[in-house]
């Protein structure tokens, strides 16, 4: 074939191929190990597993014993050196339970069976210059608006809320802003912290003096699907607590004029209309394939959601067969609403710790909410100008029906308990049982001034005022621990996201005329698709 060359004869590295007893004895000793060729190919395996275990044995414990703390005093990232040539410490901690929270009360005995219950949540306020404006911190955020709800006279502005001395300080000034006179604070876990059951305990010195009416001052907590100072996200949903299909569900809870008991009797400076509520928009009674977050009972029917309120306290002075002197309403809120708002109170529904301290709340309700409330004497000195002391405040609840309750804690001692029986079906208004909120709730902290909560003495409140919060902590019963915003039972973060304006925009006041989203049909009053 042509270009093919044959060869026939050595090639020059048949020498290579060709065994050689005695070459090959001299090289490998005659197949010993304690060669030159073994000893190289040990050493080179040893090598190799040196350098493992160093990188992945040695490496982290020599990293661990000689690094150093990072210094703040220049650091170097995408773009260089920061702006001040520092880096950047964040003050306080990230976990749930503040560090700070000595180990003695990490366990709690619960207030009803004095079962020990564990510290899910807390913060103790120690680091001071904190700012809560918005992304500031993990689970506390400052709004900036104006309550108009109850017609507050302030503008709530994060700049009125900090940490000092070991607390928290909300402050209401007498400064002008957004064309009110005052300005207070306003601060809420809302979508960052919540829990489902449990005990909320805070220590609170109380602001001004204990004997002057005016100021505002509320640490209480609310379902996630509601955020409190946004109307169109509260509009259909405050303060139902309802998991029913019937006339409690509609609008000012009448279906053809009907029942009479929610038609008079009622709040009398409506004609004694019962209640004037637009019907809850996440009810029971919603047309399958309608907006809402779920999730469904057995039969198919949505569980009824929204956004109910309990109070730990509202701070006023006078008590109902008491006198004129500090003191602390401790309520929860409800709808739909018990003929003339009144609930099915009896020894077996209501206890009442010391009733010479504590007597129910002549306010029951009106239009807008049903409450029920006691209001517990305070200690004089809890407050700013009045002796300077801290008080603990808090409530105690189990969610749902069979065996639920609300107990409420007033001068760090027991101060009523509601069992849920008293918020059983009312058949003059033919309204079913009232669950104890099932809802993740959130909780609020805020200190304003508005004649809707009473008199306002302008001639004698002191300004600033300020109120402090030496720590807030929330237990569960370590065989119950629910805390999360979005839990499986009760989710509210995919509706949120789908209906995150009405979340952050506090210009919008409603849900349909403002926001411009349709309520969910009802099954009771509308055609189902």
């Amino acid at each position: 074939m042509s270009g093919i060359h044959a060869h026939d004869g050595p090639e020059p590295d048949d020498a290579l191929h060709n065994p050689d007893p005695v070459r090959d004895r001299r090289v490998d000793k005659g197949g010993t190990i304690l060669s030159g060729r073994g000893i190289v190919n040990l050493g080179c395996l040893f090598i190799i597993f040196a350098g493992l275990i160093t990188l992945f044995a040695g490496y982290p414990l020599i990293t661990y014993f000689t690094k150093k703390p990072p210094s703040t005093q220049g650091g170097f990232n995408l773009g260089g050196i920061n702006a001040s040539g520092q880096v950047p410490e964040i003050p306080g901690n990230w976990g749930l339970i503040d560090i700070d929270t000595p180990d003695d009360v990490r366990v709690k005995e619960d207030w009803l069976t004095g079962e020990k219950w564990q510290l899910v949540f807390s913060d103790e306020f120690n680091t001071d210059g904190r700012s809560f404006y918005p992304g500031d911190d993990p689970y506390w955020e400052a709004v900036d608006l104006h309550y108009w709800q109850t017609n507050n006279l302030e503008w709530y502005d994060p700049k009125a809320i900090t940490t000092r001395d070991g607390h928290l300080e909300i402050t209401l000034s007498q400064e002008e802003n957004h064309n009110l006179r005052f300005t207070g604070g306003m601060m809420s876990t809302w979508n960052k912290f919540c829990f489902t059951g449990g005990l909320v305990e805070t220590s609170v010195m109380l602001p001004g003096f204990n004997n002057i009416h005016g100021l505002w001052p509320a640490i209480w907590a609310m379902g996630n699907l509601g955020r409190a100072g946004f109307g169109a996200s509260l509009d259909a949903m405050w303060p139902y607590t309802y998991d029913a299909c019937d006339v409690g569900t509609l609008a000012n809870q009448t279906l053809n004029g009907l029942p009479v008991g929610a038609t008079e009797d009622g709040d009398t400076g409506f004609g004694g209309v019962l209640s004037f509520l637009p019907g809850q928009r996440l009810s029971r009674c919603t047309c399958p394939g309608e907006s809402h977050p779920g999730p469904v009972h057995a039969n198919g029917d949505y569980v009824g959601r929204s956004a109910p309120e309990i109070d730990i306290f509202e701070a006023q002075i006078g008590v109902d067969g008491i006198g004129d002197v500090g003191a602390v309403s401790q309520s929860g809120q409800w709808g739909p609403f018990n003929y003339a708002y009144k609930w099915f109170n009896s020894s077996d529904t209501l206890y009442i710790a010391d009733e010479t301290v504590s007597a129910l709340n002549s306010y029951r309700g009106g239009v807008y909410q049903q409450a029920t409330s006691v209001v517990t004497v305070t200690d004089p000195e809890g407050y700013e100008f009045s002796g300077g002391k801290y008080s603990t405040y808090g409530f105690q609840y189990k969610p749902g029906f069979e065996g639920a309750y609300i107990a409420w804690i007033a001068n760090n001692k027991l101060a009523w308990v509601l069992h849920q029986e008293g918020m059983a079906a009312d058949p003059r208004v033919e309204i079913s049982a009232r669950p104890v909120p099932q809802e993740p709730l959130y909780l609020i902290a805020n200190l304003g001034i508005s004649e809707n909560f009473g008199a306002v003495d302008y001639d004698h409140l002191r300004f600033p005022a300020r109120m402090r919060v030496d720590w807030i902590r929330v237990y569960q019963d370590p065989n119950n621990i629910n805390i999360g915003c979005d839990p499986d039972d009760f989710p509210t973060a995919a509706y949120i996201n789908q209906y995150i304006e009405a979340y952050t925009n506090s210009n919008l006041t409603t849900w349909t005329d403002d926001y411009k989203q349709p309520k969910p049909k009802n099954r009771l009053v509308d055609q189902c698709d």
